[in-house]
């Protein structure tokens, strides 16, 4: 499993988010770097960020979820196009879990385990 993963539930359905698209990128002074891009599974899971047993270097990361295109392909008008979150990581030997709780108008996030 990757060293940093993310969970989408819709908190408007009930349900995990299926198919929202995630970009992960490291950020610095220089701008951002793409590391990796993909979608959520049938359980609203993204496990695969970074290659399996490779750690995260400290610094500073996001992941921008593409939200607008996850309500649009069910019909619902949404707010945000996207929700971009920014997170540190500290230690290399350490799991980022972060989910996301969504719904059209509002969004939270929190470190998770």
């Amino acid at each position: 499993m990757s060293a940093i993963t993310t969970h989408v539930l819709d908190t408007s359905r009930g349900r995990p988010a299926q198919n929202v698209g995630i970009v992960l990128e490291r950020v610095d002074a220089n701008g951002a770097a793409i590391l990796a891009r993909g979608a959520t599974d049938d359980d609203g899971r993204l496990r695969t960020l970074l290659p399996a047993g490779e750690p995260p270097q400290p610094g500073t990361y996001r992941l921008t979820f593409a939200t607008g295109a996850y309500f649009a392909a069910l019909g619902v008008q949404a707010f945000y196009p996207e929700v971009a979150i920014l997170f540190e990581v500290r230690a290399a030997d350490e799991h980022y879990h972060v989910p996301l709780l969504l719904n059209p108008f509002g969004y939270s996030t929190y470190r998770g385990s």
